[in-house]
């Protein structure tokens, strides 16, 4: 799956890979005919602390539940790393844990930590063009797998300017990334500041397309024709299981029943088919069934 995503990188089509935080929205994203997944550390924070994304979740508790995602699906993941958990030493560990955990590419940010997600209000102070290039240096140094794609993200637009997150992202492409992230502060300029990005950095970029924000509003098709080669959607799934879970509670809570909100629920039989329980009774039959077991 690392190689069909390098591979993907290189040519074809922009990559569209919708923001999940668990292996059940994993499913979801393959079942719905996607090429990519991505788990979001907001999204992980949510849904496993219950806390927004403040630099709250650790490398041990990111991997453990990426490595669940990962193989629940055929498809590559790429996951949110944060700031890689540390330093240059920090990072290497980082490096190996996801490599073991079977995710295909990772985002490394250098925003100071504790991180704040690029779309909460307030500041996000960047450490030195220096430190985090020196960190990219020792994530290409510690993957063993030369085809595990790592992606620097640079957060300097906010507080310093689009020119410095550019020279950013330039540096950092020459420290050995292989796909450049470059997070907006937003605007009515983001649209030509997406495509500043694209012409000014020779190398694959990603975009990352919240709902809430002016990127939200642009077609997969529009992001390909600026450039982009990986869209991602962080907030998809849980503002849509926010939302669905929120309508139906509100549903029981006034009625006693959760009668009105089925049609807007998965009934049994999607349920089941989503966590791919044809398979288990195809496996049952063939290995359990066949010697007599009930």
């Amino acid at each position: 799956m690392r190689r069909r995503l390098r591979e993907r990188l290189a040519g074809g089509p922009i990559i569209v890979a919708p923001g999940i935080y668990d292996a059940f929205g994993a499913r979801f994203v393959e079942w719905a005919g996607f090429e990519a997944v991505y788990m979001t550390g907001n999204g992980v924070s949510a849904s496993l602390l219950g806390r927004p994304d403040v630099g709250l979740v650790d490398l041990t508790l990111i991997t453990a539940h990426a490595h669940r995602a990962a193989a629940a699906v055929g498809i590559p993941l790429i996951c949110d790393a944060d700031t890689g958990y540390g330093n240059a030493v920090n990072v290497r560990r980082t490096v190996e844990e996801f490599e073991a955990a079977g995710v295909a590419a990772i985002h490394l940010e250098d925003q100071v930590a504790p991180k704040r997600c690029g779309h909460l209000p307030g500041s996000r102070p960047v450490v030195s063009l220096e430190e985090h290039a020196g960190k990219i240096e020792a994530a290409i140094a510690a993957r063993r797998d030369p085809d595990f794609v790592i992606i620097a993200r640079t957060d300097a637009a906010a507080g310093h300017g689009l020119d410095e997150a550019i020279r950013r992202a330039r540096a950092y492409r020459t420290a050995g990334a292989d796909v450049i992230f470059v997070e907006l502060k937003g605007g009515e300029k983001v649209v030509e500041d997406l495509k500043r990005v694209t012409e000014s950095v020779d190398a694959p970029c990603l975009v990352n397309v919240e709902e809430a924000g002016k990127v939200g509003e642009l077609a997969v098709a529009e992001l390909e024709q600026l450039g982009f080669r990986i869209a991602i959607y962080p907030g998809l799934a849980r503002y849509a299981a926010g939302y669905a879970i929120r309508e139906a509670l509100a549903v029981l809570k006034r009625d006693g029943s959760t009668r009105n909100a089925r049609d807007r629920m998965l009934t049994f039989r999607e349920y089941n088919k989503a966590l791919k329980l044809p398979e288990v009774e195809e496996w049952e039959r063939r290995f359990l069934l066949s010697r007599g077991e009930p």
